[in-house]
């Protein structure tokens, strides 16, 4: 297959290329900068100059493909706190994509995060791939990906742990969180800490986008989730030892101050599933988890 890939050259699309790649498939990479284009092509993919808001270069790109995965997102709006403007900017591009896509049968697979189980309210049990909500933040995006169908497109949307973690990892999370404990020197956990995070590693994470495209079934919500839910308080305390610091509570009032813009999500309890998934496309993730990931080091070298 021809794949367009957007956010190729990113931390997940370092690892999702290489993965389309190695099963056969020809990768066009769309890149927003001669740096980006450079990092896709030493990958052993083409690269398409534009951005998310080259609407007409993402439909001309999807028409001239034979599927797509969409990874790229405007994450340096989401850190200005303009989550409404990076949401819409998402949406719009999907409806670029999915123009160039209309009646052909072909692949489409979009991004979305277990996150927004639990801000949906999905609290006591863990959230599977059958739990939907009629709209909000990315839960727009996620259905306009899954309502494809009918308009001849096989939509399937991945929905990433808050945690995607490897050696590939310079910005996620997991990045911030060390940030964080690095400048306040101790690393924290609001309350008792008690609630989880799920977790997947990047290379794992690779190889069920590469499923998706390939099979997953039209509407399919699938949940990258390796680690149903790892304990705040065991995520803190790893980091505190990897840096050999202390490990404190805090209240949810100070949660902002420490956390910056994750101080909501540093409180969510996540529990994700991803029973279904597994057992639908046959995805066995087989490397590290978050722990175990942590306690490698490299997040922690300068």
């Amino acid at each position: 297959m021809r794949v367009f890939v957007t956010g190729a050259s990113g931390h997940l699309g370092s690892a999702v290329v290489p993965a389309l790649l190695s099963a056969g498939h020809d990768v066009v990479g769309l890149a927003r900068s001669d740096t980006s284009a450079a990092a896709i092509e030493k990958l052993g993919a083409e690269a398409r100059r534009g951005d998310l808001s080259d609407l007409d270069v993402l439909s001309a790109e999807a028409a001239a493909s034979d599927g797509i995965i969409h990874l790229a997102f405007r994450h340096d709006l989401m850190l200005n706190g303009d989550l409404a403007g990076a949401a819409e900017a998402d949406l719009d591009a999907l409806k670029a994509l999915a123009a160039g896509l209309d009646g052909s049968g072909k692949p489409l697979v979009g991004t979305s995060g277990t996150a927004m189980l639990a801000m949906g309210g999905i609290v006591g049990r863990p959230g599977t791939e059958h739990d939907a909500f009629p709209g909000g933040y990315r839960i727009d995006a996620e259905n306009f990906v899954v309502g494809l169908a009918s308009r001849g497109v096989r939509g399937s949307v991945v929905r990433l742990a808050p945690t995607v973690h490897s050696s590939l990892d310079h910005y996620g999370f997991i990045t911030l969180l060390v940030a964080a404990a690095r400048q306040h020197g101790y690393a924290a956990y609001v309350g008792e800490g008690a609630n989880r995070w799920p977790a997947v590693h990047t290379l794992d994470a690779a190889q069920l986008y590469r499923l998706a495209l390939e099979k997953a079934p039209p509407g399919a919500r699938l949940h990258a989730a390796a680690d149903e839910g790892v304990p705040f308080r065991q995520i803190a305390a790893t980091i505190g030892g990897n840096l050999d610091i202390p490990v404190r509570s805090i209240s949810a009032d100070e949660a902002n101050d420490y956390f910056g813009f994750l101080g909501a999500f540093a409180q969510l309890d996540n529990l994700t599933s991803s029973a279904i998934t597994r057992e639908l496309l046959g995805w066995s993730p087989t490397h590290p988890g978050l722990i175990a990931d942590l306690n490698d080091g490299h997040y922690f070298r300068a």
